[in-house]
């Protein structure tokens, strides 16, 4: 009887400690569940993920990320990942509803004989779904009210999704140290490899990293505790974890998408645009694929020659000289090569994009299309004899050419092709300063807002970025059409859709991967005829003139040197039918560059580059437009071959009412020198 009535007392104490435990838990979740986030969210998981920068030929560039990212499917990750988590962190994540009642009472013993003097560990009972519902929802703090909480959403999220899906937001959520979240950024980041590669003991070490992820001393120590536990869960045999135990752990120092110093002045323009264009959030958090222009090999050849050319200058030397290269589709504007320094990682200031510089003789061949465009002829005299009491804004000017001699009369050709300075400021003269400077308005090397119009202006003292230059040249070849530089090719979400806005120029590429087509946005610059006679003169100038520097074997090149006064600014833009380059070399303090420097200097870096460029093309001879007549003059004096076949004689282009010049008077040779006399 008195069993019977201490069992009937003993049944009635666990039946209302039952009943208060229910009445509790019920109270609890009236309390704290009904301001819980909204979980369902989840279904449709997206989380920040690494923007990827890629060139041309699809190799990576890049990472951008805050978080350091990349998300892994489910059915991807490989099942001995999944086990080794779920052997360290949740032995009965597949079978309990959200917290581990189990778990609970183990650690509720363990932590009581903690208390009382027994030598054990506190632990907790936190499983992966709680984890979840943590890492997404809450906070960290060790308070009663957030645990309560994170079971409450684990038991919701349980009915809500499938334990798959719950494992798929753990493993791509988690933070594994070195900048890394989740395991697919974490086999890159430690093993450079992706998860389908990782072995087990790889796998064990990542499941051993939430405890301490940022704690490297015992990582083979905790990787063999993981092994041990997916032996104790019937995961691996002991064999297995053995043979894993036994592996050597090769840990990289912390893996990151390393970009070769010479792409990182164009990656860091690319940067800078889109992050104007779609902001932080999406640039460094929305898992983009960014195809851009650069060709990888252009780059590395562009890089080389020029670091050459500082590198030999700068030795022995205080101050570091500095430059430039960039190179482009002149049709399209598309950039596929670009050094703004010598080093990136010495100065970010990229010298193609950002430094306004004095231009020099680089701006003449606008100065010679004007002429061109008024019908005047290449061939037309201009007179190379010396100035005297010139005068602009009240300052006596006396303009001299480089070699410090007078030719007396010249061709127009002749002029432009070894760039003399004294017929280019009478051909200012006869056609107008304004009129001068408008052509290099309007083919974009100089603002269409400019002051304080002048001689000099006309004559190179104009600033303006070897990246407009060189896209104001490409009109040249091009067929007179306006190019915006394109660092870009499309943009493509995580989803791999083209993003709408990202940038105008986006279209789709046709089947062949080959870059669209151009659409000509504009009328002309200029006339064609005009413009095919100004690339054969810059095609003289690179064969005979200043720009011999540039020749590259086997192709037709044509281009323009330009020194600033005192030499300190030297440069070389030039082009073949498909290519164009500009160079530029110059202290970014500018000052001379001393005895022997020049703009064969920046014409040395061009014609390497190009060489490495062009090496197994064919040759290109530039297009020819209808209505010219091609006849051939002497150099020297413009005057037809049979009336004067002394000297270099050449291949003229004449529009329709041009012709060669006259031939010489008896006794004076032509180009207005008498026999026997003086200049």
């Amino acid at each position: 009887m008195k069993f019977k009535k201490f069992l009937r007392i003993l049944l009635n104490i666990i039946f209302w400690c039952f009943t208060a435990g229910i009445a509790a838990l019920a109270a609890l979740v009236l309390i704290y569940g009904n301001d819980l986030p909204d979980y369902k969210k989840l279904a449709t998981y997206a989380p920040p993920v690494a923007t990827r920068l890629y060139a041309s030929d699809g190799s990576l560039l890049i990472e951008y990320a805050e978080e350091r990212r990349v998300f892994i499917d489910f059915v991807d990750m490989p099942p001995q990942l999944v086990n080794a988590f779920v052997a360290a962190e949740d032995q009965n994540f597949w079978t309990h509803p959200g917290i581990d009642v189990q778990g609970i009472t183990r650690a509720a013993v363990g932590n009581a004989a903690r208390l009382v003097g027994f030598n054990v560990g506190f632990s907790g009972a936190s499983t992966i779904t709680q984890q979840v519902a943590k890492n997404f929802f809450l906070t960290s703090e060790r308070t009663l009210s957030r645990k309560i909480k994170e079971a409450i959403l684990a038991l919701k999220l349980e009915r809500a999704f499938s334990k798959q899906h719950i494992m798929t937001l753990y493993l791509n959520q988690i933070f594994l140290g070195a900048r890394a979240y989740g395991v697919g950024s974490a086999a890159l980041m430690y093993f450079n490899k992706p998860v389908s590669e990782l072995t087990l003991a790889e796998c064990a070490f990542l499941a051993s990293l939430p405890k301490a992820p940022n704690n490297r001393d015992k990582a083979v120590e905790r990787r063999n505790y993981v092994l041990r536990r997916m032996v104790v869960e019937g995961f691996i045999t002991q064999a297995q974890a053995d043979a894993a135990a036994a592996e050597e752990l090769n840990i990289n120092s912390g893996f990151t998408a390393q970009m070769e110093d010479d792409f990182q002045y164009f990656a860091e323009d690319v940067r800078r645009q889109l992050l104007g264009r779609i902001g932080r959030e999406t640039l460094y958090n929305g898992g983009l694929y960014i195809k851009t222009t650069i060709v990888p090999e252009y780059q590395r050849a562009a890089s080389a020659a020029l670091n050459r050319a500082l590198d030999a200058y700068n030795q022995g030397r205080q101050e570091k000289l500095q430059g430039a290269i960039i190179a482009m589709n002149p049709h399209t504007g598309r950039i596929l090569a670009m050094a703004g320094g010598r080093s990136f990682s010495d100065s970010s200031f990229n010298r193609a994009t950002q430094a306004m510089r004095q231009i020099g003789s680089t701006i003449k061949p606008f100065v010679y299309l004007a002429a061109l465009e008024r019908g005047i002829s290449p061939q037309a005299i201009l007179q190379d004899t010396p100035i005297v009491g010139w005068r602009e804004n009240n300052t006596l000017w006396k303009p001299e050419n480089y070699d410090k001699k007078f030719l007396g009369d010249v061709p127009l050709r002749l002029a432009l092709e070894t760039s003399r300075n004294v017929p280019s400021v009478r051909l200012v003269e006869q056609i107008g300063a304004r009129d001068a400077i408008e052509v290099a308005q309007r083919f974009g090397v100089y603002p269409p807002d400019l002051k304080n119009v002048n001689l000099s202006m006309a004559l190179g003292s104009g600033e303006t970025t070897l990246e407009k230059l060189v896209l104001g040249y490409s009109a040249f070849v091009n067929g007179g059409h306006v190019v915006q530089p394109k660092l870009v090719d499309y943009v493509e979400d995580r989803y791999g859709r083209v993003i709408d806005g990202a940038a105008p120029e986006l279209v789709e590429w046709n089947d062949e991967l080959l870059p669209p087509a151009v659409v000509a946005s504009s009328e002309p610059l200029s006339d064609a005829q005009s413009l095919y006679q100004m690339v054969s003169i810059l095609q003289g100038a690179v064969e005979r003139g200043t720009g011999k520097q540039a020749r590259v074997s086997g192709h037709t090149i044509a281009g323009k040197t330009g020194t600033t006064n005192d030499v300190k600014d030297v440069w070389f833009v030039g082009f073949s039918k498909d290519l164009i380059a500009g160079v530029y070399l110059g202290y970014d303090t500018p000052r001379p560059l001393g005895r022997g420097a020049g703009s064969h200097m920046a014409a040395r870096v061009f014609a390497e580059f190009m060489t490495a460029a062009l090496a197994g093309t064919p040759n290109q001879p530039f297009a020819v437009p209808d209505g010219l007549t091609f006849m051939r003059v002497n150099r020297r004096s413009g005057v037809a071959a049979k009336d004067d076949p002394t000297g270099t004689i050449i291949l003229e282009a004449f529009k329709t009412g041009q012709s060669p010049n006259p031939a010489p008077k008896p006794g004076h040779t032509a180009g207005g020198a008498v026999v026997g006399g003086i200049f």
